[in-house]
């Protein structure tokens, strides 16, 4: 029977001031789980079904981790997530380490991305591409939020990211070698874009007002996604998926 203090606990990292404070957060439902028992994350110990635990018993034998066997109502009560009908772990954040792109490499930077879904489905998008480090300004959303972990599917177990103070980053790694490619409307066509063999930075912005002045300083070239209908906007998911993947045409791995 789960204690009061561990249901305590649990609770409490979904506040990003007590993941902070206690380095961890919660990953939930059988996919994400099983990804980060493969991965290098540091976990804590993982709650399962009797279900989950005799279907996946080698797995779980061969992580050897701290094992807690409870019910479905008991996930369901403590997870953000009512569907959750498996498992659910906590694990160690990691340490927010300074990230930069390698020679012939492709990397992200997010500037001031709010929305939870959206970050997890960019991080998701990135992973598909072959895209394993984010860059992203202060106010970014958490990547420890239960709804980025949710959305990014376990492709947060590959993707690397570094939140850090933007204008200062780009002052730190521009050494006039490397393209900024920004999304802008009103910039150049996507379609017409040829993407550096050499590698490069791609800049997402905010949902609804793009990529701030300070970090649009930095940018080399401003291309748009032509628009075709009526619709006022893209998803900024749906948009970083676009750019990447006409880059990925381009610039096979």
């Amino acid at each position: 029977m789960l204690s009061k203090n561990r249901i305590k606990y649990i609770n409490s990292l979904k506040v990003k001031k007590y993941r902070q404070l206690h380095e961890a957060f919660v990953v939930e439902g059988a996919k994400s789980v099983l990804e980060l028992l493969d991965s290098d994350f540091q976990i804590e110990f993982v709650l399962v079904t009797q279900e989950f635990q005799q279907k996946y018993s080698s797995i779980l034998t061969r992580h050897n981790v701290a094992l807690e066997t409870v019910t479905t109502a008991d996930l369901e009560g403590l997870g953000s997530f009512q569907t959750n009908d498996s498992c659910l772990a906590v694990t160690k954040t990691k340490e927010n380490a300074f990230l930069s792109p390698s020679t012939g490499e492709y990397m992200l930077v997010l500037d001031d991305v709010r929305d939870p879904g959206n970050l997890g489905t960019i991080i998701r998008v990135a992973d598909w591409y072959g895209i394993s480090k984010i860059v992203c300004s202060r106010d970014t959303t958490d990547v420890y939020n239960p709804k980025v972990i949710a959305a990014a599917k376990g492709s947060f177990t590959r993707v690397s990211l570094y939140y850090t103070d933007l204008t200062q980053y780009f002052d730190k790694i521009n050494d006039g070698k490397r393209q900024v490619i920004g999304a802008f409307l009103g910039g150049d066509s996507l379609y017409q874009f040829q993407y550096p063999a050499n590698g490069g930075i791609i800049v997402m912005g905010n949902e609804s007002s793009g990529i701030s002045g300070q970090v649009g300083q930095f940018v080399t070239d401003k291309i748009m996604i032509p628009r075709f209908g009526a619709a006022e906007s893209l998803n900024v998911g749906i948009a970083t998926a676009v750019m990447l993947d006409n880059m990925r045409r381009q610039v096979p791995l």
